[in-house]
């Protein structure tokens, strides 16, 4: 029996019990990532009463053989230092393509519309990918398409989540490409093409504990350090003792932005990803409201990085007048400046993800350059 259940007696369950954290959360009634909330809180997240009783109620009706595992995992916890889960993560890659304005209005007329994105115009749908159980294509009213690929991971090292990460952006690049493609019904070689990937992990449930759980999702938001990707065959992994050594002795590097609050979270911006972890469910970032900023960033990155690309070559760049510079200088507002009901942690969240970008300079940059072709 369970006084009071905790996020780690909620894993303790889950696992006796043999399930996926998806399965889990099927099985109990409740969302997957209110599971992975709780698992990522341990001991210091206690679910709501409601959740208690489903708890309850799912410890009640399990086998005697689970119920067997259950307590032995109970049993042996004062013997066991914490933190002995396995590393379980949702992965979450990003691919923007700029299309243009009227592709993307004749792609949008067969979507529906997003409410979350606000002064940012835009549509969505579902699209199938071989790997990605959850694949969302956004298409904004600026002429920026993003790919978004949710991909639940349980790597046994984050070496090898690193190396499944830069191996698969090839085949995940040549996927979107034919895509966006097929769906623009664009078959000249100069058609659109995704050309960057950004991704953003969300930590469910881990085996470290102290300082090494800080640098692990440093490494999380920062993987290239585990990685050889000039290896003649592809993306390899460095040695195993480098991952040790870095977890043992600790890991920073100047372009990491924190954006954790202590006792809430814990969140880092790279210069290739985001990584957070949630330890109170009602006072963190929800994975939703990472993704909305993510999606926003990345569409603004696109749309410059077309500006840019444009001036490179030689020509003035044109854009209409509803995304000429005065829609830059909107969007450098709105990302810099705080809202009446965000958090201080939704300003940090923002603020890192920007700067870790790149996005300010190229905002500034574009602007520019449109101002000038417009006079």
């Amino acid at each position: 029996m369970v006084q009071r259940w905790s996020g780690r007696e909620a894993r303790l369950l889950r696992e006796a019990k043999r399930m996926s954290i998806r399965d889990f959360a099927e099985y109990l009634g409740v969302s997957h990532r209110g599971v992975s909330k709780w698992e990522a809180g341990g001991e210091l997240y206690f679910p709501r009463s409601a959740s208690q009783a489903v708890l309850d109620t799912a410890l009640a009706r399990a086998s005697d053989e689970e119920k067997t595992r259950f307590a032995e995992a109970l049993g042996g916890h004062a013997q066991s230092p914490s933190g002995t889960a396995g590393i379980q993560v949702d992965s979450h890659k990003f691919l923007p393509v700029f299309i243009g304005i009227d592709r993307a209005q004749r792609l949008r007329a067969h979507m529906t519309q997003d409410a979350a994105t606000g002064w940012m115009e835009s549509s969505s749908t579902r699209v199938e990918h071989p790997e990605a159980p959850m694949c969302t294509l956004h298409v904004f009213a600026c002429g920026v398409a993003v790919f978004h690929l949710v991909q639940p991971r349980e790597p046994a090292t984050l070496t090898e989540l690193a190396v499944w990460r830069y191996r698969s952006y090839a085949s995940d690049l040549t996927w979107a490409r034919a895509t966006i493609r097929e769906l623009l019904d664009a078959n000249h070689p100069l058609g659109p093409s995704p050309q960057y990937v950004l991704s953003l992990y969300w930590l469910a449930s881990s085996p470290w504990t102290g300082s090494e759980y800080d640098t692990a999702l440093r490494l999380l938001s920062t993987p290239s350090v585990l990685v050889d990707r000039g290896a003649p065959d592809g993306p390899a992994p460095l040695q195993g003792s480098v991952e040790k050594a870095l977890l043992a002795t600790g890991f920073d590097h100047p372009d990491i932005v924190s954006f954790g609050v202590r006792g809430v979270s814990t969140g880092y911006a790279g210069w290739s990803g985001v990584s957070y972890a949630s330890i109170s469910q009602e006072r963190s970032l929800s994975v939703d409201e990472l993704v909305d900023c993510e999606l926003t960033v990345q569409a603004l990155w696109c749309f410059t990085h077309q500006v840019q690309q444009l001036v490179e070559e030689g020509q003035d760049p044109s854009m209409p007048e509803s995304y000429g510079w005065r829609f830059l200088r909107a969007a450098y507002s709105r990302l810099s400046t705080a809202r009446a009901q965000e958090t201080a942690q939704h300003c940090l969240m923002r603020e890192a993800i920007i700067n870790t970008s790149g996005l300010t300079e190229r905002l500034r940059a574009a602007q520019d350059a449109l101002r000038e072709s417009a006079n």
